[in-house]
């Protein structure tokens, strides 16, 4: 009886010097700073002072010693303008759309660089024609309604890989590929800057961007930890250093999409699985037009996907 008595009041010793030991204060749900969207300004090496988006997510004001993830998002087409007084355009789709306009609760600092016009304002009706009401605003209270999907009159139907790419590994003209020091500059800024991992750098785009992220990732592959190309192929002549790397991909393409075929996705994707990468993944969302980044974007399994993956040591 005495033994465990004796036992009783050590352990109640050991709890209470436990329980008297201080620890930092952890802030709670409410104390949580919120969320921040800035303007970043950085020199680009062909258009002088310009800028990018960089949105903050809730509580990375709070804990001055954490080191977030950083996602870059590569924009489609109809978002180009001239990185100042048209930047707001890269707030039309993706992840910071989800994050700023829609208050989704991402645990990502989110780099959104602008590609230049290059002309196309000229030759392109959907950015000749576009409006500024178009550009979505964040509310004080709420959030807008989403937009409606694309139109897809077309039935679902499969198709089998395609033998000739309509392109060659840069993607279509004016593209990503133009802007590829000022990525690099846009990147080792944000990373020095903000309060970033550079263990945890993922790339991800849409259409135009989708195949800006094949090009940047296969020319870069040590900097990104994983790719998401959204309705985007990449060209078999880009696989080989993403699968010598190798860096994890989910790619997405739609089913209805009659700008972006899905069977031109699996020269790309063959050739990488036969190369040796053994983390690729493909997903066609049947149903879905061009616009397919919204169910991606809008879901959440891309961005824990995501969180799975550092990229390895060097």
């Amino acid at each position: 009886m005495k033994k465990i008595l004796g036992m009783l009041l050590i352990l109640a010793a050991v709890v209470a010097a436990c329980v008297g030991r201080t620890t930092a204060p952890v802030a709670s749900t409410s104390e949580m700073a919120e969320a921040r969207l800035v303007r970043q300004s950085y020199s680009s090496s062909s258009d002088g002072e310009c800028e990018y988006l960089v949105y903050l997510p809730r509580g990375y004001d709070s804990d001055p010693a954490r080191r977030w993830p950083l996602m870059l998002f590569l924009h489609g087409d109809g978002e180009r303008g001239n990185a100042r007084e048209d930047l707001a355009w890269v707030l039309v789709h993706g992840p910071v759309y989800e994050a700023w306009i829609q208050k989704r609760d991402l645990p990502f600092v989110i780099v959104s660089p602008q590609l230049p016009l290059f002309g196309r304002d000229k030759t392109v009706d959907y950015i000749a024609n576009r409006k500024p009401e178009d550009i979505p605003q964040r509310l004080e209270t709420g959030v807008p309604p989403r937009p409606e999907d694309f139109s897809t009159p077309w039935e679902m139907v499969g198709g089998a890989a395609s033998a000739e790419l309509p392109m060659g590994p840069e993607g279509p003209p004016d593209g990503w590929p133009r802007r590829e020091e000022d990525l690099l500059t846009i990147l080792d800024q944000a990373l020095a800057t903000y309060r970033t991992d550079p263990d945890r750098v993922y790339l991800t785009g849409i259409s135009y961007g989708g195949f800006g992220t094949w090009y940047m990732a296969s020319k870069h592959p040590e900097r990104f930890a994983a790719l998401a190309p959204v309705v985007g192929w990449g060209h078999p002549d880009l696989m080989p250093p993403l699968a010598e790397r190798p860096v994890p991909v989910w790619a997405f393409a739609g089913g209805r999409d009659p700008v972006v075929w899905p069977q031109f996705f699996y020269p790309g994707l063959n050739a990488l699985e036969k190369l040796g990468n053994e983390e690729v993944r493909f997903t066609i969302h049947v149903d879905t037009g061009h616009d397919t980044w919204r169910r991606v974007y809008e879901g959440q399994d891309l961005y824990e996907w995501m969180l799975l993956y550092h990229a390895p040591s060097e």
